[in-house]
């Protein structure tokens, strides 16, 4: 699934092409995606594009009535291209401009969403309740302090809690404990001050190098300009059970946390 990085590296590759055009069309083939596309979002058409922006892993195009909310879910991915350019199996959705160019969204496991928040209204319930974002000021090792007291879940399930703070998936949030130096599957309650203050500024790092070396390598990404991603070249732990650690040579060890895979060294994390 892409994560932060991935749909972050997204959002930059897209920008430009959208920001200030107007929207002619949006095509829909496929409506039912992880949820049906509801009819709202034919308020974009004939509207010019004020902003792209990122919430966590949704990105949201602006323009005056509103914004359309994209998800990539498991295995979408965007491309701009001429809206005469042949279709694949699975692109279910064009964003058509008034420069002869689309936005076009492609997803075999329709597990990604296009839905619609109308300006004035309340946010919507997918955004709501979201935290800070990890690569902002409002989120620093006290934050993750303070909601961590008496919390028996594993810290790796804590950092990859959307209340608590947005974005940190699986990948990094294995790669930033470890750079950290602490066991994923410690007590985040258990968790001193000082660790958190390491373990965020960790994250901050970790997806500031995805973000700048163009997300993670996976089966399912390439970016917007079909590109893939090279973050993978630098994994530490993550994919690497029963190869040697980085720093002592242990072999990686994994175990399963919260149904996800996780990975790290025993000698260097405690």
């Amino acid at each position: 699934m892409p994560e932060l990085p991935e749909v972050e590296v997204s959002r930059l590759g897209i920008s430009p092409h959208l920001l200030g055009r107007k929207v002619t069309l949006l095509q829909v083939r496929q409506r039912q995606l992880r949820w049906p596309i509801p009819p709202d979002t034919l308020q974009v058409e004939g509207e010019e594009i004020l902003s792209v922006t990122r919430r966590a892993k949704y990105l949201l195009i602006e323009t005056a009535p509103g914004w359309l909310i994209l998800h990539l879910g498991m295995s979408g991915s965007l491309r701009v291209l001429p809206t005469s350019a042949p279709l694949q199996k699975h692109d279910h959705l064009d964003l058509c401009l008034d420069n002869g160019q689309c936005l076009r969204f492609n997803d075999p496991r329709r597990f990604g969403a296009c839905l619609w928040q109308e300006r004035g209204d309340e946010p919507h319930p997918l955004l709501k309740r979201l935290g800070p974002e990890p690569l902002t000021e409002a989120f620093d090792g006290s934050h993750l302090y303070k909601l961590s007291r008496r919390r028996k879940l594993a810290v790796k399930n804590f950092i990859m809690d959307n209340q608590i703070v947005v974005g940190v998936g699986n990948i990094y949030a294995s790669e930033s404990l470890f750079m950290a130096g602490i066991d994923p599957s410690k007590a985040a309650g258990r968790v001193s001050k000082s660790c958190y203050e390491k373990l965020a500024l960790a994250i901050k790092q970790v997806l500031a190098r995805a973000i700048e070396q163009g997300g993670t390598t996976l089966k399912d990404f390439t970016q917007a300009d079909g590109n893939p991603g090279y973050f993978a070249q630098q994994l530490h732990v993550y994919g690497r059970a029963g190869q040697p650690c980085l720093r002592c040579e242990e072999p990686i060890k994994s175990l399963t946390l919260g149904q996800r895979n996780s990975y790290y060294c025993a000698r260097c994390q405690r």
